[in-house]
């Protein structure tokens, strides 16, 4: 068979988290982060699936959570994705320590990898999360969300995702078949001690790199963990030569489903971690107007006949405000 198009990278990874509110309070007015779209989980429609981006939802630039109150805390194993890693400007992390600790926020000492410096913490579910300083260049195709974060310091979109696995090979050849370039390996501090990581990069601008760890520590999925990862494939016709690539690998993808934003198919990796990939449109702005992205409760397709139902069983949340914060102070 043909070699599929190369995927340009991350287009989006979504996680649990606990309480709705808290996650809201923290990814927009702590990180800085724009709610995007408000919604559901269209495979348990009583859980809310927020998203956030940059200013525009740029693909490669979307976290997104099931905010699944009744869940236990999680722990990152092999199988996972254990750390989300975003992108902000040279420089930075200075200005992200001190509004660590003005908000409080966990963090751990820098740490130099493949030439950059990676500021370490965890969200109030205890997810693992990463700034790393890069270059930001002028033709960069993210757009900063400027509500909480100056622009010079504001997240760019993903940088990397880090995969423990049991067995790396099969899902290093996997990686390499998604078009991604093993670009090198050093050894993994503050990981697993001792261990390699081996990264892998794509061809776009954002969220380009997948870093590989070989561990064997148990996991286990809950508050504080990923649920999954999606790469882009920007049309229909690059998702079904992936789609097409990773059978050809002896994996198991869906068909396509439509998650209203883009188009979908999933498949678990060799090593556990669960795969997306997600084309580029229709895109988070093709039911709400630019401006006012995240504004509303969106229920796409046949769930707007439910929403009655559906909201009265959702938790009330407010979307923090720049000037409300301004006025709390």
């Amino acid at each position: 068979m043909a070699d599929p198009n190369p995927t340009p990278g991350i287009h989006h990874v979504t996680c649990i988290a606990g309480d709705p509110q808290q996650n809201m309070d923290f990814w927009v007015e702590t990180l800085g982060l724009r709610l995007v779209k408000r919604s559901i989980n269209q495979d348990d429609p009583g859980t809310y699936h927020f998203f956030f981006a940059d200013a525009e939802g740029t693909p490669g630039t979307s976290m997104t959570f099931f905010p699944w109150e009744g869940m236990t805390q999680g722990k990152v194993g092999s199988g996972q994705v254990s750390r989300t890693a975003f992108r902000v400007p040279e420089g930075s992390l200075d200005y992200w320590e001190d509004r660590f600790d003005d908000h409080g926020v966990d963090y751990d000492d820098r740490v130099d990898r493949f030439g950059e410096t990676v500021l370490p913490f965890e969200d109030p579910d205890g997810l693992p999360v990463e700034l790393v300083e890069v270059e930001i260049p002028d033709d960069d195709p993210t757009v900063p969300w400027t509500e909480f974060v100056p622009a010079e310091h504001a997240i760019r979109g993903f940088h990397s995702v880090t995969l423990w696995l049991a067995d790396p090979q099969p899902t290093e050849e996997l990686l390499e078949t998604m078009g991604l370039e093993r670009v090198g390996t050093e050894e993994a501090e503050g990981d697993t001690p001792g261990d390699e990581r081996t990264r892998f990069e794509a061809t776009g601008e954002v969220g380009q790199y997948v870093d590989v760890l070989p561990t064997i520590q148990g996991g286990r999925q809950g508050h504080g963990t990923v649920h999954h990862v999606a790469f882009q494939t920007p049309t229909d016709e690059d998702q079904e030569g992936m789609r097409s690539a990773v059978r050809s690998r002896g994996l198991s993808p869906t068909q396509q489903i439509d998650r209203h934003w883009f188009r979908s198919v999933y498949f678990r990796e060799h090593g556990g971690v669960l795969f997306e990939l997600a084309t580029s449109e229709p895109g988070y702005d093709s039911d709400e107007p630019l401006d006012d992205l995240g504004g509303r409760l969106v229920l796409p397709g046949k769930f707007e006949d439910r929403r009655e139902e559906i909201e009265s069983n959702l938790t009330d949340v407010t979307v923090p405000r720049a000037e409300q914060a301004e006025a709390d102070d």
